[in-house]
């Protein structure tokens, strides 16, 4: 068998989500006018998003502190949100992991939410310089997030393998994996303890096929999936 092909999801599999979260509830804070309220704002975010809230957290937190949350605030706040240039790391395993690859390995990337947006994250963490495909579904218009197949295609194509050799590691079971899945790839998710989507598939055919916690893990899972290990941690 060829060596395999890795493709990664980004948010909660290369780096933390709740890095960007908090980089992002820090930009934000400065659409507030007074440097009080600027202060605890980012604290409030990120304790409502650590509870488990994932909507309307800014209307959340200004309540919290007596702000009234206009539509024009609101907004001001996930413009700043969404593009400020992030504050983000790679995760130690990922960053050991990608530091011992050799010239035979090939790498991709798919990535859904707003192209801009992920675009700063993929510099921010250097990216494009270790992974020779990026794929930003925001970029590809409306409908084409995942599960949609068309980064799926974009990714086969470039690889120019069969899809016995692509493996697609990623956090999200409710849909990074049903497409890959029934396209002949090997798809691994990774269940970081600090991860922020912890949503069961919806069925079997939704599930990777096989879990790790850590990148420390990829290799010998991959060989245990019968996936020829090309990468040392």
């Amino acid at each position: 068998m060829s060596a395999p092909i890795l493709v990664f999801d980004l948010d909660d599999t290369l780096y933390l989500e709740r890095d960007f979260a908090r980089s992002g509830f820090e930009a934000a804070s400065a659409c507030l006018a007074d440097a009080a309220d600027r202060g605890r704002f980012a604290e409030r975010c990120l304790a409502i998003l650590d509870e488990g809230g994932r909507g309307r957290i800014f209307d959340r937190a200004l309540a919290a502190q007596g702000l009234t949350a206009t539509p024009d605030l609101v907004a001001r706040l996930v413009e700043s949100y969404r593009d400020h240039d992030p504050d983000i790391a790679l995760a130690a395993d990922v960053r050991r992991y990608l530091s011992g690859r050799d010239g035979r390995w090939r790498g991709a990337l798919i990535t859904d939410g707003p192209a801009a947006t992920q675009e700063a994250k993929i510099r921010a963490l250097s990216l494009r310089e270790v992974l020779g495909c990026v794929v930003c579904t925001g970029a590809l218009g409306p409908g084409f997030g995942k599960p949609h197949p068309r980064s799926f295609e974009i990714v086969e194509a470039w690889a120019g393998a069969g899809a016995g050799s692509l493996v697609y590691v990623a956090d999200n079971p409710t849909k990074d994996f049903v497409t890959p899945r029934a396209r002949g790839w090997t798809t691994i998710e990774i269940r970081r303890p600090e991860r922020i989507h912890r949503k069961p598939a919806p069925d079997r055919h939704h599930q990777a096929h096989a879990a790790i916690e850590s990148f420390a893990d990829l290799d010998r899972c991959l060989e245990a999936l019968g996936t020829r290990t090309i990468l040392a941690v």
